[in-house]
């Protein structure tokens, strides 16, 4: 019986001791989460970003202290010492890396080969940071600058001379006015859009995305957002100095880009109308090249609008100054490759015509293939980062399917997902990974309360997945450049343009295709784990300070230890940061990093 009573207290004191260390744990873990995270994680999540910021307004009582110590270089791991980068020289204000005019002019013209993209190597990258210009402020608000931009900002007048009659862009004093005309709607572009949709069904939703080629200063594009189509623009970097620039200013989507020897860097079957407004491309040439790369990027039902020269070439061509003979050659041409792309007109009045390409591909494939056309032989459609155009017809196996109109199609299950397109995706997957970015960024709304404001209209996603991210972020006041990297281990971007959104291919190991000071707000989300042993760092880190506005945020999500060394770096850049939990709580690895470009501007004694 002793031996008995004996083995029961015992167990009594062990079952004490138990309740006594997990209610010591328990409570230390909630001491812990709650020095860290604040009241509950409500709270934690909603703390402010800067250190002198009393509130989640991460725009208020920023320091904008100069730091010109140190010497740029790569981050000693080894060593607790910030090294701070020093300041670029302001004649790289406007520095487009992969664009540069110099390095342009040692490439052959032909094809517009040297408008084309071509990167520093390594050894010519610049370690510095890219200086705003003197007087710089942040752009005004959507919608007016849609109309009017700081002159500061971009300060360059040659297009106000030589687009005067154009209507493209006007100098006012300390900003620059743009009516919303263009070398084809002097009258402007809203009176033009309305003309195209007498054609194309642009005001129910079946047209959602839309590419324009030789986009000027893209106030088709600018338009065209009011009635809720979204334009992917772009033009090279050429004598039309700032085109580009100014379309970003404006806040309207686009990119350095051209029609040269490279396909575009899109996915196929992406857009549902693609534009040109004498854009001045030679669509004709090397057995219709451009079209058919333009066939590739168009979804089967999809419009190509082309408007100017050759069109109406019998009325026009004196006003052309052009030769009759070689205008009609040149729209022979034209009909001839639309034709064999299946391409049917729908229009064609004054100098605008409208082609609809063909939803039934099977039957254009017959016809195309009695009739001895070239098909390409690439498996993938979608392989296209620095890869040649060829004079071949692409069968992108893409179908419209049950593709919805917008703005339903934002969360419905896209035709690619559905079909299984995307290996290794299931629409269950799918449906998860919206609900789990809709959970992120209702906590990046904490942290950043002003997120919806209107404060923040050109958005980057630098690795966008199924675009789920825009997606929640969804409103007429901002848009997301959704990147896709090269080295992503699924190709998701085809699955982003089907949910009426828009994205880009990039290989974050060199520099993007824009200008500086370009995006108010960057998301990366795991972007340096998926580099962390493709390139450096401070690479990637510094090309985000050149596309960041002064004043702009960053918004990383990552694991705590690539974040840590992330933070380490931006240390040295003038941007003020701070590291907080995820959402989900202290215990979960991957944390949040936010981080906020302090405003400085380029001066005389700043060097390289």
């Amino acid at each position: 019986m002793a031996n008995k009573f004996n083995s029961g207290d015992s167990r009594t004191r062990s079952s004490v001791s138990i309740f006594i260390v997990a209610g010591l744990c328990c409570f230390f873990y909630l001491l812990g989460a709650w020095q860290r995270s604040g009241f509950g994680k409500g709270d934690s999540i909603a703390l402010e970003v800067t250190k002198s910021g009393e509130n989640c307004n991460i725009l208020s009582n920023l320091n904008f202290e100069t730091h010109h110590a140190g010497e740029a270089g790569v981050i000693d791991e080894s060593d607790s010492k910030v090294t701070e980068y020093k300041p670029c020289h302001p004649r790289f204000t406007d520095y487009t890396p992969c664009q540069d005019q110099g390095r342009a002019m040692t490439f052959p013209r032909e094809n517009m080969i040297y408008r084309e993209r071509h990167c520093p190597p390594q050894a010519e990258k610049l370690h510095c940071l890219i200086p705003a210009p003197e007087g710089y402020v942040t752009p005004f608000p959507w919608p007016k600058s849609r109309d009017y931009v700081p002159y500061a900002n971009a300060p360059y007048k040659s297009l106000t001379v030589e687009k005067a009659i154009q209507n493209w862009i006007q100098y006012e004093g300390n900003v620059f006015r743009f009516p919303g005309g263009g070398t084809q709607f002097p009258q402007g572009a809203d009176k033009y859009i309305d003309q195209l949709a007498s054609v194309i069904p642009i005001a129910n939703g079946t047209v959602r995305t839309a590419l324009d080629t030789g986009c000027g200063v893209a106030s088709w594009g600018a338009y065209l957002w009011k009635r809720n189509v979204i334009a992917m623009s772009f033009a090279p970097r050429d004598s039309h100095e700032a085109q580009v620039q100014f379309a970003l200013e404006r806040g309207v989507p686009a990119v350095i880009g051209v029609l040269g020897t490279i396909k575009t860097p899109y996915p196929s079957g992406a857009f549902d109308m693609a534009h040109c407004s004498r854009c001045l491309i030679p669509w004709g040439i090397n057995d219709g090249l451009y079209m058919k790369e333009i066939d590739r990027v168009l979804r089967p039902g999809g419009y190509w609008v082309l408007s100017g020269p050759p069109i109406n070439w019998k009325t026009n061509y004196k006003a052309w100054q052009r030769p009759m003979e070689e205008l009609q050659e040149e729209q022979r041409k034209i009909e001839e490759v639309a034709k064999l792309l299946c391409w049917e007109k729908k229009s064609e009045k004054g100098e605008i015509a409208v082609w609809q390409k063909t939803m039934d591909t099977d039957s254009c494939r017959a016809k195309q293939e009695s009739a001895g056309a070239t098909f390409c032989k690439s498996e993938d459609a979608d392989d296209v980062w620095y890869k040649k155009m060829e004079p071949c017809i692409t069968n992108t196996g893409v179908s419209t399917g049950d593709l919805k109109p917008f703005p339903e199609r934002l969360n419905a299950v896209p035709p690619r997902i559905a079909s299984g397109s995307v290996p290794g995706v299931s629409v269950e997957a799918f449906q998860d990974d919206n609900k789990q970015w809709r959970k992120h960024v209702n906590a990046y709304r904490k942290i950043i309360k002003i997120l919806d404001s209107g404060r923040y209209r050109n958005i980057m996603d630098m690795n966008a997945g199924f675009g789920g991210f825009a997606a929640a972020l969804q409103s007429p006041k901002l848009w997301v450049m959704n990147v896709v990297p090269t080295i992503a281990e699924k190709n998701t971007l085809g699955v982003i343009y089907e949910r009426g959104l828009i994205g880009i291919y990039h290989d974050w190991c060199e520099a993007f295709s824009t200008y500086p000071r370009t995006y108010d707000l960057i998301h990366a989300n795991g972007v340096f784990s998926l580099y962390k042993d493709k390139c450096d760092f401070e690479d990637i880190l510094l090309e985000m300070d050149r596309i960041l506005r002064p004043e702009g945020a960053v918004i990383f999500r990552d694991e705590v230890d690539v974040l840590v060394k992330v933070k380490k770096m931006i240390g040295g850049m003038r941007w003020d940061s701070k590291m907080m939990d995820h959402e989900d709580g202290p215990l979960i690895p991957q944390k949040i990093l936010v981080a906020v470009k302090q405003y400085w501007v380029g001066n005389s004694t700043s060097a390289r």
